[in-house]
């Protein structure tokens, strides 16, 4: 492999150079082969171009220094910067060189366990919103310098969940399901609904009679919302399955809640209920074939589909 600037090899026409050196050249080739390995292959890794990480959480920013499973601390140093978004301004979170060590940001470290193997990560503990943007880390290895940038980006999950206007309503009254995302960041987030009914046994996406409101923003930066579903139920309806999915950016998968309407003859009504409250979740149809008076009741059985929802271990 050529080194940088020609060092290591002769120039052209140099052999008599090289037999008048014969006596001293396993020494010369043996200094020469551990200085080009720290200064022709010097670089870092880092984590690719962006890096997530979760609000309030303590984070590892990745630098890694490929090639060197050890390394002499006091002989090299290490320097991490951070620039905002929008900004032009670049401020230094900390530095290491021998035996000097300054964190700038509260808390801010760099193992030097760690940092005799190769990684120069930085370690941030409960990070913020307002610490989003480009992370540069800068390492020094005499005389050779290498540096690596990533944007970081500080999400928030939605804590989403469903429930219903009023429990008892009458035929053919309109009625709201609501559906709730709360503490989210960023704004931006998508809320759906989809429908299950007997006669269709498939979810179905639903188009009309949806309300979603604006992201409020909250006092620490993150946003809540909700969306309202319009229902007009008949008898009908009976154990029609509505789903609100909730999908951010800062979930793997999407988070998905059932709302089941459950129709209860308005004489049973309080030992249906209680059953309900038990835990029962499949009423006796029988009560279908009464041909006495109905009241419909909505009774929410939310719950969270485990199985559809973020796989980040937040749920």
């Amino acid at each position: 492999m050529q080194v940088p600037g020609g060092c290591g090899r002769g120039a052209e026409g140099g052999r008599p150079h090289v037999v008048g050196l014969r006596a001293v050249l396993p020494v010369l080739v043996l200094v020469l082969g551990r200085t080009l390995l720290t200064a022709g292959f010097l670089e870092v890794e880092m984590a690719g171009k962006t890096q997530m990480v979760f609000l309030n959480e303590n984070a590892t920013i990745f630098c890694k220094i490929p090639g060197f499973p050890h390394l002499d601390i006091n002989s090299m140093g290490i320097t991490w910067f951070w620039k905002a978004q929008l900004s032009e301004i670049e401020i230094k979170l900390f530095e290491f060189f021998g035996d000097h060590k300054v964190a700038f940001r509260p808390g801010a470290n760099v193992s030097p366990w760690r940092l005799k193997r190769g990684d120069a990560s930085l370690q941030l503990p409960g990070v913020q919103l307002w610490e989003a943007g480009e992370y540069r880390c800068e390492l020094v290895v005499t005389p050779q310098k290498a540096q690596g940038r990533v944007w970081l980006e500080v999400v928030a999950h939605p804590v989403s969940s469903l429930f219903l206007e009023q429990a008892v309503v009458k035929d053919n009254e309109d009625k709201h399901i609501l559906c709730k995302s709360s503490g989210f960041y960023p704004e931006d987030i998508n809320i759906t609904w989809k429908r299950w009914t007997q006669k269709d046994p498939r979810f179905q996406e639903i188009s009309e009679d949806i309300i979603t409101g604006p992201p409020i923003k909250n006092k620490d930066g993150t946003f809540n919302i909700t969306s309202y579903l319009r229902l007009k139920p008949s008898l009908e309806d009976n154990a029609t399955i509505y789903q609100c999915v909730v999908w951010h950016v800062s979930s793997l998968m999407c988070q998905s809640f059932n709302f089941t309407l459950i129709l209860i003859e308005s004489e049973k009504k309080t030992e249906s209920v209680c059953s309900l409250l038990e835990g029962e979740r499949h009423r006796n149809q029988s009560l279908l074939e009464d041909e006495r008076p109905w009241k419909l009741e909505l009774f929410a059985l939310v719950e969270a589909s485990l199985d559809q929802m973020t796989a980040t271990g937040h749920v």
